[in-house]
């Protein structure tokens, strides 16, 4: 399926002839505006642009499909917005639930976009970890939607009466002290990491026990030297050289100076990012409002891109 945003994207690439003019009008970076028009070649199969060292070229393919994509995009936003006045969603409260890092990182950019104001819902947002805010659902505690990770198959559980809606999967990322020496993007083994030091969850919890079994199914022993739930603290103490930590992308959107990326085959790891909402509640406001999360958050800026296009670490 074609991706809305990736065509919004093709259109300003088009209009302004590059992807880093498109980049600075759509507020992603460079990188993110070329992966998206690969996504969107793969999507339809076609080449969108000829390369050359100095300039992209589009194809005929490329201004065919703008000229339906300009009307495709029209159409989904009347259909949208029909279907939001047809719910007579105007003035109506919604009261969400989201974790720390969405929140801070994919809702304040859904809710300065013209589309959020064109629903009409009067926000009532409560920032909390997703046991608190699953809790507060059962319950019926003052919440009619709540946005929650998942990491591997650990032990989240929510209310039989609620429906589950997938947001978007949010890759963990093996972060390393740039005082170590390793160069920003390298490929390392599990092997080359062992017996480093490691800032790591307070074991017990349901994201302890996934990254223990999957470190251990790859045999790297961690040295422990601090244990954090807190992602901002775990980057700070590893930019400070103590050491290495697992980080999922949303919170390298605020990634300090003095960490590098790697890339280790052997660790593969996503926050499955879910929401979660009573049947009753199944109104289409709210669903056009998770709509907006799920785009916001797969246009935000992937400071990973480089991970795995290094050459080995020596």
């Amino acid at each position: 399926m074609v991706n809305p945003v990736h065509l919004t994207t093709l259109i300003e690439v088009v209009r302004l002839g590059s992807f880093a003019s498109a980049a600075a009008q759509l507020g992603y970076t460079p990188s993110a505006v070329s992966q998206q028009m690969a996504a969107l070649e793969r999507e339809t199969g076609v080449e969108l642009f000829r390369r050359t060292p100095r300039s992209i070229v589009p194809t005929e393919a490329a201004l065919v499909m703008i000229r339906h994509a300009e009307k495709v995009l029209t159409d989904i936003d009347a259909l949208k917005a029909a279907t939001a006045r047809a719910a007579d969603a105007a003035g109506r409260e919604l009261r969400l639930g989201i974790f720390p890092s969405l929140a801070t990182y994919v809702l304040p950019r859904v809710l300065s976009g013209e589309r959020w104001r064109r629903l009409g819902l009067d926000l009532h947002v409560s920032v909390a970890e997703p046991g608190d805010t699953i809790r507060r659902l059962a319950s019926g505690g003052g919440l009619d939607v709540v946005l929650v990770y998942q990491v591997g198959q650990s032990g989240l559980a929510w209310p039989h009466t609620a429906e589950r809606l997938w947001i978007g999967d949010d890759p963990f990322h093996v972060v390393l002290p740039q005082s170590w020496g390793i160069a920003d993007g390298a490929r390392v083994t599990a092997d080359q990491l062992g017996g480093m030091p490691w800032i790591v969850h307070h074991p017990g919890t349901s994201d302890a026990t996934v990254i223990d079994r999957l470190f251990a199914g790859c045999g790297l022993a961690p040295r422990v030297v601090a244990y954090s739930d807190d992602f901002n603290a775990s980057l700070g103490l590893a930019s400070a050289g103590l050491g290495a930590a697992l980080v999922p992308e949303l919170a390298l959107q605020a990634e300090p100076e003095g960490v590098v990326l790697v890339d280790v085959p052997e660790i593969r790891l996503a926050r499955n990012i879910f929401a979660l909402r009573p049947h009753a509640a199944a109104d289409s406001a709210t669903r056009l409002f998770l709509d907006l999360v799920a785009e916001s958050l797969a246009a935000l800026p992937v400071r990973a891109a480089r991970a795995g296009r290094g050459t080995a670490a020596g």
